[in-house]
């Protein structure tokens, strides 16, 4: 079921609000950047989040196809969320850290399905050999 939660970055200043259903499920990368940030994302539609405050407060990491903006707090260097755009998973997309979520229980996460993509290896709809470390 869909709920809505509140999320932040570590120092507050960047906050916001997505609608989410957990248990649809939630990605881990093995990608360059997913791997060295730990990443544990939930992906939505841009409709289903709201910025509440602290978009001045972000900055942007953009690499390789500049396909997804990696947005992080400049104060406290969290990242919260991000967002792009990839057509193979349907457009436009926001994927937020899930956490980053101020009020989801241990529970929910503790029992959130996860999906692994291999984008090391530029298979993003199959799960990597390894997913221990992830």
């Amino acid at each position: 079921m869909k709920k809505t939660y509140n999320g932040s970055c570590h120092c507050g200043k960047v906050r916001f609000q997505a609608l989410i259903d957990l248990a649809e499920g939630t990605g881990k990368c093995n990608c360059s950047i997913c791997t060295k940030a730990r990443g544990w994302g939930v992906t939505m539609k841009p409709e289903a989040f709201t910025l509440v405050s602290g978009e001045e407060d972000l900055s942007s990491y953009q690499f390789n196809t500049h396909s997804a903006e990696h947005l992080f707090c400049r104060h406290c260097g969290i990242r919260p969320f991000g967002r792009g755009n990839v057509p193979e998973i349907g457009g436009a997309y926001v994927s937020v850290n899930v956490t980053c979520l101020d009020d989801v229980t241990l529970e929910e996460l503790a029992t959130a399905p996860v999906r692994y993509m291999d984008g090391r290896n530029n298979n993003w709809f199959e799960q990597p050999a390894e997913t221990r470390h992830l």
